[in-house]
């Protein structure tokens, strides 16, 4: 059986366009303010997966867990190599923490059938928890290793890695299937291929193919609607270009553990960080006022 790569990603805001804006007034992440990017320990998580496909065969899926905007980032893993793209996204899996979130995607992997390798990002951008890879390995009851760089070898029931541990790395062996998280340190994620792009570019999901038929003819009726859905989404099919839509019903498991109500993180206060300018000294403009600066600054043990 040829190997199996399933890589978790993930929508984020993009954190190096943070305006004013960025916060609402409850102190929770204004998303609609921010551009939105595939997170990046993600692509390098992606860019291993790929690596091992070309090296040792086998296939990819990607799962992203997100409102339904998130099918952008799946068809940016469409173009840089991935096999097929599942969007999971309910209502009910809105406010998951890590621990909701975990158990959904999880549950996800499962409904998937066999899987081999399960790789992510280190840790995402707007929560910076590095939570759900190892609560998703714990969930699945398989082995998990953390700030991998690289795997080595790959064998039919063992694999061989090498993770980063800050002031050298680390060779680890172990039994197939497995989770590991990616650091950002491991590769240079490749740029989406020519090729790829013009074919997936028109690769869509269920909602944005209904949501396409409605805005073109606002009149049309729910009947006809589904109806010229269901022909444009069988001609996607042939040509594999559907990007497939998951929801909790899909995936099984208690309704309890999705979402808020599955979610026992609680947000005990916010509070909003301002700095301050306190002490401080003009130097006027003049022949040798940089290195009187520098002299005191030494002086002061603030540079060595």
């Amino acid at each position: 059986m040829p190997y199996h790569y399933v890589v978790l990603a993930k929508q984020v805001p993009d954190t190096k366009r943070v305006t004013g804006n960025a916060m609402k007034e409850d102190g929770t992440v204004n998303r609609a303010a921010l551009p939105a990017i595939y997170n990046p320990e993600d692509l390098n998580a992606l860019e291993l997966a790929i690596t091992l496909k070309e090296t040792y065969g086998g296939r990819i899926t990607v799962i992203t867990m997100g409102p339904p905007a998130a099918a952008e980032i799946l068809r940016e893993a469409y173009y840089r190599g991935a096999d097929r793209c599942i969007l999971l996204t309910d209502r009910r899996l809105a406010a998951s923490d890590t621990l909701a979130t975990s158990f959904a995607l999880s549950e996800a992997i499962r409904k998937l059938g066999h899987s081999d390798i399960v790789l992510c990002g280190r840790q995402a951008i707007d929560g910076d928890t590095a939570q759900v890879g190892p609560q998703t390995a714990e969930k699945l009851g398989i082995d998990q290793i953390s700030y991998v760089e690289a795997v080595t070898d790959l064998s039919k029931s063992s694999f061989t890695a090498r993770r980063n541990i800050g002031n050298g790395f680390e060779i680890v062996e172990g039994p197939l299937p497995v989770l590991l998280t990616v650091t950002a340190s491991a590769n240079e994620p490749r740029y989406a291929s020519a090729k790829r792009l013009m074919k997936y570019k028109k690769a869509r999901t269920q909602f944005e193919v209904v949501k396409a038929i409605k805005d073109r003819n606002p009149a049309a009726t729910d009947e006809s609607v589904k109806l010229e859905a269901k022909t444009i989404i069988d001609e996607l099919a042939c040509r594999g270009l559907v990007i497939e839509e998951w929801n909790v019903d899909t995936i099984g498991g208690k309704a309890e553990r999705f979402g808020l109500a599955g979610s026992p993180t609680q947000v005990v206060n916010i509070e909003s960080v301002v700095l301050v300018g306190r002490e401080y000294k003009q130097v006027k403009e003049h022949e040798g006022a940089l290195s009187e600066l520098v002299e005191e600054l030494k002086k002061e043990y603030i540079i060595g």
